[in-house]
């Protein structure tokens, strides 16, 4: 058979049969986060896979039997793929259908925001953590703005504390909302998709109203929070806590009890309490496993232990726990917002210090010396003593805490993200472990994962 010719010289070779070419293997490779089959991977990488959790030593993962290399074959689901929500890999080793191993393999989405938030002032932190867990950004603002204020010594207004817990109590129900909307759609319930984001959007819209913006908001900052609340928020919020409730109803018709779904999530994606305390894995997916750990219950911040609520759990750890505690900490949310709209306070809605606080608008107009204050805060910032702090809240997805160091000037010397997608990511091997391929989507998406987070 007649080749074609080819002007470009460099232009890499196929072999005969069709396989790549070493030199296209070698500028494709992902080095050592690629995956090799099981019978020819070292015993040491096998423990990086297995024995965090299972507790082997190198000779005891080498003795795990593993099937036949030439029964097997390797996989890649992503980073393209509609369903692994957002540029996730997933090199998977399959024999016929079942699942033997599965690698995450992260880093396409690289936006570097630890090092990018070492080079911004603490006042303007806040715009660059909202970026990274994008579907529940005030979680990212709040835990930053906490640790610095432990690093200030600072305490806010009565009024701020409650603002912020009822931002970021509404953020939780948007960010399960959109759970349940994607997750419906990846198993096949795809006018889940639709339901869903329509209430997400009346989140979203109250958002906008307090804001300025739906996303990245940028509202809550070291010291309080931007503006107070506007005129007629009570009165938007209550129309809120009115509408979701029967369309949570709706979401119960749909899928709770059916039987389709109840197939397609009941016993799949199986982890157990002692797996996800080795892995470092919290939120709904360890709440799943029965282990009722919620920072706002186990390590009160803001106000939550002025309010009651319920730590939803689960039985059997899989993915239809995974799902219902979602759907139902939608209603304990909405439980702990009546109780903000009964104890919001009055009062300032951030700190009267003028070394943190820049002044109000109307003061620039009419002193010069507002003025240079409003000019040095936002350019220079505000200097934070020596030391270094670590604060962590409940997010949708779990633990999210944020490390900062400071040398004492107007921007941290060391910020680290807790992310809970990043840890969260580390159960997927032991979830999919022996299950179908077909299952692979629905155990993904159990999982919750923000890929902004995982690469910040």
């Amino acid at each position: 058979m007649a080749t074609m010719e080819r002007s470009d010289s460099h232009a890499p070779q196929a072999s005969a049969d069709g396989a790549p070419t070493p030199d296209e293997v070698a500028r494709t490779s992902e080095g050592a986060q690629e995956m090799t089959a099981a019978a020819v991977t070292a015993a040491i990488e096998l423990l990086r896979e297995r024995g965090a959790v299972l507790r082997l030593s190198e000779a005891e993962a080498e003795a795990v039997p593993t099937s036949d290399d030439d029964q097997t074959m390797i996989i890649n689901m992503g980073p393209q793929h509609p369903s692994t929500h957002g540029v996730l890999r997933l090199m998977l080793e399959l024999e016929g259908e079942t699942v033997l191993r599965t690698k995450p393999v992260i880093g396409y989405l690289h936006t570097g925001m630890e090092r990018t938030g070492e080079e911004l002032t603490y006042y303007q932190g806040p715009t660059n953590v909202t970026r990274m867990d994008y579907a529940s950004n005030f979680f990212n603002e709040l835990v930053f703005s906490l640790c610095t204020e432990k690093l200030l010594g600072i305490e806010v207004p009565p009024r701020a504390t409650w603002i912020r817990m009822l931002m970021c109590e509404l953020n939780r129900i948007s960010s399960h909302l959109l759970f349940l909307a994607t997750n419906g759609m990846d198993i096949g319930a795809v006018s889940m998709m639709l339901y869903g984001w329509r209430e997400r959007e009346e989140v979203l819209r109250f958002f906008e109203k307090v804001t300025g913006l739906r996303m990245n908001n940028e509202y809550i900052r070291p010291g309080g929070v931007v503006v107070d609340l506007p005129a007629g928020w009570r009165d938007d919020v209550l129309r809120l806590l009115d509408l979701i409730p029967s369309r949570l109803e709706e979401y119960d018709t749909l899928m709770t009890g059916q039987p389709i779904w109840r197939e397609r999530l009941q016993g799949v994606g199986v982890i157990t309490a002692e797996e996800c305390i080795a892995l470092g894995v919290t939120g709904p997916i360890l709440r799943s496993t029965g282990f009722a750990w919620d920072l706002r219950r186990a390590m009160p911040y803001l106000a939550y232990d002025e309010v009651e609520f319920d730590v939803i759990v689960g039985t059997y750890g899989d993915c239809y726990d995974r799902y219902a505690i979602r759907l139902n900490e939608i209603r304990e949310s909405m439980r702990i917002i009546r109780q903000i709209l009964d104890k919001m306070p009055t009062g300032d809605y951030r700190v009267q210090d003028r070394k943190v606080t820049p002044p109000p608008r109307a003061r620039i107009d009419e002193s010069m010396e507002a003025l240079i204050h409003h000019f040095k805060i936002f350019t220079e910032g505000f200097k934070v003593p020596e030391g270094e702090a670590y604060v962590a809240v409940e997010s949708p997805r779990g633990e999210l805490g944020c490390y900062i160091v400071s040398d004492g000037s107007s921007v941290p010397y060391r910020m680290h993200i807790r992310a809970p997608s990043f840890a969260n990511l580390q159960a997927l091997p032991h979830m999919m472990h022996n299950g179908l391929i077909a299952d692979a989507v629905a155990v993904i998406s159990s999982v919750d994962p923000i890929m902004g987070e995982v690469d910040r």
